[in-house]
């Protein structure tokens, strides 16, 4: 048998390799596009199927050096934290924080139904979390996160559990959405009325600034040193929290980074360049993900096969029912509601690019929501990963002990 050594600078290139392999073929299958699977994933996932198979057939074995790994993890979690903004939430409004409260009641029943099936099922409640909100209202970038924390615990397998949990919460989310929504809406006999925006909101620059914003390397420079001292000072937090409650190493990073957001929102002396910063989450969690699905061990799910996919009907189930009963009527009962609701599946099953799909699906048959438009992006793609890593880190925590 051959063994292959990369070291990290080799294994961040076949990272970079594997994510234009799969944005080649997510411009060519249209099944990719349609259900939103990120590039890293479709080209990470060929590459894991041929490591399978060189490694079966006694071929070849690939090691690879995740060092750089951890640094863009931290990366991008660090640059999701710049996204808590306390007067974001408040222009936002009543309906985008009963929102948010939904989306966060998910997240937690989520985890429960996870580790309560795991406990019943003889799965360890820490891999059977990770088919919880890690995976579903996290999505792969969470996902890949949380996982190589739970095998640094001693379970090894963990991070092919996340990663496959991941995609089929990509998929159930893309299916079942407009669905649900079609349903509440002929179930219901709703009236297809949907809501304007309030006048206020509609002219706040702070939500709609639709201005294109010329990026340039000085900016980038600068969000990038801004991102890096976040960590820096970070990490030290994190040394201090961890040794109260155990908690991933980008806690600190991610805390100190909404720190730095809500002194720039109540300053105007201070310009933390998100444009830049959200160009850099984006590269950050390209490469994260890309060095996370090579090293991706497809062999250790055959002895879960069953119970996982329990574990994963189940959190599709629960989503369900969760949105259809409880998001629908939080949010008004009516058809911004519903066209919520389809939202809601998709990003709690997947990810925000899904329930924005979701909803465009709904609205091209029935009618625009302003509403739904205005408030799923802000909980989808700003606030719900913040409080989502924050309860999956309680749930480790808790379970770790």
């Amino acid at each position: 048998m051959f063994n292959i050594k990369m070291d990290m600078i080799q294994t961040v290139g076949l990272a970079v390799v594997i994510l234009i392999i799969g944005r080649f073929l997510r411009t060519r299958v249209k099944i990719f596009e349609t259900y939103c699977i990120p590039s890293p994933v479709i080209g990470g996932f060929l590459f894991a199927i041929l490591n399978l198979v060189l490694r079966q057939t006694n071929l070849v074995i690939f090691e690879f050096d995740n060092t750089l790994q951890s640094f863009f993890m931290t990366l991008f979690f660090t640059s999701i934290g710049f996204n808590a903004s306390w007067r974001l939430l408040k222009v936002g409004g009543r309906k985008v924080v009963l929102f948010l409260l939904s989306a966060i009641m998910l997240v937690v029943l989520q985890n429960i139904v996870a580790v309560s099936i795991g406990y019943a099922t003889g799965i360890n409640p820490l891999i059977a979390l990770l088919t919880g909100s890690t995976a579903m209202t996290g999505g792969h970038g969470t996902a890949a996160a949380m996982a190589p924390i739970v095998e640094e615990m001693g379970y090894s397998g963990a991070k092919s559990v996340a990663i496959a949990a991941a995609t089929f919460g990509l998929i159930a989310g893309s299916s079942l959405g407009g669905p649900l929504a079609n349903r509440l809406i002929r179930r219901k006999n709703l009236e297809v009325k949907a809501e304007e925006i309030e006048e206020k909101h509609k002219n706040d620059e702070f939500l709609f600034n639709n201005s294109i914003k010329k990026l340039d390397g000085e900016n980038f420079a600068k969000a990038f040193f801004i991102i890096l001292l976040a960590m820096f000072i970070g990490s030290y937090l994190s040394i201090y929290i961890n040794q109260f409650l155990k908690f991933p190493s980008y806690i600190g990073p991610m805390l100190i980074a909404a720190v730095f957001r809500n002194i720039s929102d109540a300053t105007t002396k201070v310009d933390l360049h998100y444009e830049e910063i959200h160009v850099l989450e984006s590269v950050s969690l390209n490469l994260f993900l890309g060095m996370a699905m090579i090293s991706l061990r497809l062999w250790e799910l055959a002895s879960l096969a069953g119970q996982l996919t329990l574990l994963l009907l189940a959190q599709a189930l629960l989503a369900y029912v969760f949105i259809y009963f409880i998001t629908f009527r939080v949010m008004g009962s009516n058809y911004d509601s519903a066209v919520l609701s389809a939202g809601h599946v998709g990003f709690g099953l997947g990810a925000t690019p899904n329930g924005i799909a979701n909803m465009q699906s709904v609205t091209d048959k029935y009618k625009y929501s302003h509403i739904a438009f205005f408030v799923m992006p802000i909980v989808g793609a700003l606030f719900i990963d913040f409080f989502n890593v924050a309860i999956i880190s309680g749930f480790l925590s808790f379970l770790a002990r």
